[in-house]
Parts: structure tokens; sequence; C-alpha cells
């Protein structure tokens, strides 16, 4: 049955081949761009979402495909509910996943509205990942390339949208989508893949927090686990738990970041066997509604993390207790946790503590 589809548009190569494959199925596909960030028009940004090019880029495509296209400014959503709470983690020593704030809060919430403006049956967007349609309600699943699957940044989508969501590219492989890209000779089929965040191109995420917030940066102390002083720093916002590289002291041994310390400021290293982790802490949840607790399933607790088994435990009203069955290496607060079974996401939420490895235990009275 054709549809009304609204498809996001970046001008990458993912979303223009989603957008061509709703073409080819006979669908009504009007091309949608958010407009979220700015870079200089001068050719030192490439291949990036948001760059000058891609934005034309969008609009070429969608005109080798014939299809309407619509740009819309999103900037002021993106930089008060990513780029801000962004900069706010990093100055309390916290590491956040911007990826899954903007999905959630700008690019789903902000395309719902403009489907509904449209009259458009369908959402879709170029995301490596699926929806059960067949299950009640429809569940995220898995994309079946795993090394492109990014159903982690979808895993707090309510049955409401996932049921009005198109992933065309969910049962893909990022080759067979080149190669479809090249064939099609749509604009911008060769471009490479970004690695880093979409508004800071430079990867130095430090060096962005300093420009957006230089009044608030803080110096401190560099200490060892004993609390002595190693040297000092001049702004907690510069390390992330397990960071092992630019530390800015010597030691005569490996370190790591094993502590950041967002009121003294006082930044501690220690050993890797610091960083081993019994469990998490998520004070807030979001899990499909069939879910039942407790259970045991896979988590995943930073995207391309590998899944560990776990128990998980209902802790407060929405919160949980992660227990890992095995230790796991730098459990990161602000990053998220999400819960799989099988091919399936289950939900997840952000990471708030994590359980030290030598205090693991066993809850008998879970059952599991």
């Amino acid at each position: 049955m054709a549809l009304r589809v609204i498809c996001a548009m970046s001008g990458g190569v993912d979303s223009s081949v989603a957008a061509a494959r709703l073409v080819a199925a006979g669908h009504e596909v009007i091309g949608v761009t958010l407009h979220l960030w700015d870079y200089p028009d001068d050719g030192s940004v490439r291949s990036r979402c948001c760059a000058p090019e891609d934005l034309h880029d969008a609009r070429r495509v969608a005109d080798k495909l014939g299809i309407f296209h619509y740009t819309y400014d999103r900037r002021a959503e993106f930089a008060s509910t990513v780029v801000q709470p962004f900069v706010e983690a990093y100055l309390k020593g916290v590491t956040p996943s911007p990826c899954v704030s903007c999905n959630r809060g700008v690019k789903l919430r902000e395309l719902w509205q403009i489907a509904d403006d449209l009259g458009a049956d369908r959402i879709a967007t170029g995301h490596y990942a699926r929806v059960d349609r067949e299950h009640d309600p429809p569940a995220l699943l898995r994309a079946l390339d795993a090394r492109k699957d990014q159903s982690y940044f979808l895993h707090m989508l309510p049955p409401a949208m996932l049921g009005r969501l198109l992933f065309p590219l969910g049962e893909a492989s990022k080759e067979q989508v080149r190669a479809q890209a090249l064939e099609l000779e749509l604009p911008g089929a060769g471009k490479g893949e970004s690695q880093e965040l979409c508004f800071v191109p430079t990867g130095r995420y430090d060096e962005f927090v300093s420009q957006r917030a230089p009044e608030r940066l803080r110096p401190g102390r560099i200490v060892d686990e004993a609390g002595r002083t190693l040297g000092s720093h001049t702004g907690i916002h510069r390390f992330t738990l397990g960071q092992r590289k630019n530390l800015g002291v010597a030691t005569g041994q490996r370190a790591y970041v094993v502590g950041v310390d967002a009121e003294s400021h006082d930044v501690q290293l220690g050993p890797r066997e610091r960083l081993l982790a019994s469990g998490a802490r998520v004070p807030e949840a979001t899990l499909a509604p069939d879910v039942r607790l407790p259970l045991r399933c896979e988590v995943a607790v930073r995207y391309r993390g590998t899944p560990v088994s776990a128990q998980v435990l209902r802790a407060g009203e929405r919160g949980l207790e992660l227990r890992f069955a095995e230790p796991v290496l730098a459990v990161v607060p602000g990053q998220y946790a999400v819960l799989y079974q099988n091919e399936r996401v289950l939900g997840g939420g952000a990471i708030s503590a994590a359980l030290p490895w030598a205090s693991a235990t066993v809850s008998a009275e879970a059952g599991l």
C-alpha cells in the first residue's frame, strides 16, 4: 500500500538511499532536512551533518529522486536541547551521550510534528534499526548489520512512535547501501563517514566546552589513589573515566582516570582494575510497556559496547539497578545502559553511577 512518507534527509549516503528505497517502493516521499547547526561555508568542514554541502546535497538528492524537499530551521532547539546540556555535563565531570538527546528531544520529536503538518502516514530515517510490527505493541529491533546497528540511540522510543517509523536500511549492510548509492548515482554517494559528533568536527570536546563556557572553567589537582598531588589541570571537562591519554602527568606506569570530582575539581588516577564494575545505577529508565522486572537480559553500557549478561532489578519508582554477570570496564556516568533480549531492545536509561566490582553481591531474593 502506497503511503505518504516524510524522510529525514541529511545529505549523507544513508538517508539518501533510505529515500531512494521508499520511492522505489511506490510511496509518496517528501524529503525533510532539519537545519540543526552552522559551520563556516569555506570548505573547512566537509562530509558532516549540517555542513553546508550536506544541506545542498540533500536537496540535490531530492531533485534526483523527483520528490519535494523542505528544510526546517531547528538550530535553537538543537542548541538548548543537545549542545548546552552537553557542555553542562562535561563541566560536572559527566560524559554525555548527545546523540540520544538529539534523537529523542529534537529529530524525532520535530519530525513527528512535521509529519502531522504535512499529512504524512509514516516517518522514515536512515537509522540502522528495525521495527517488529507483528509484536503487540510494536517493538524495536537491532539492525541485521551488527557493525552499523544504531538501536542504542533509539531505545527510548514509545510504541506509538515505533508504529509510525520506517527504517529502510534496517536489513541492509553498509556495503549494500554504499553500492546502491553509487549505482543510482546519488549526489554525495562517495562521501566518507564521520566518526565524531556533528557539532564537534575536530573531536576535541574539551576545546569545544572551553570555548562555550570559558568563565566556568576551574583548575584542579591530579591525584593518585592515596590523594597525593601528581600535577594540576585546567578543568575537569578535559577528563572522562577510563581515559589514559593526555593526562598531563607521568606516573612511571600505565594510569587511567578513575575518578572525577566536580566539587573539589580533583581528577584521580589509578590502575585499570579500579575501573571494573559489577553493575550500574540508572535512576530513570524507559522500558517497553510489556517488560516485567526483575529479569535477566543483555546490557550495553556504551554505543558499540559488547553487551553483557545482567540481572535487572527495580530501584525506586522509575529506576533500575543492573548487576553484571562479569566485570565491565569503565561504566561511565552520563552514558546510557540499553537492555537487549536477543534482537529486541527492551529500553534503557542514563547511568548515574557504577558499582565497584569488589563489592559485587548476588541478589538471592531476585530469584534469577
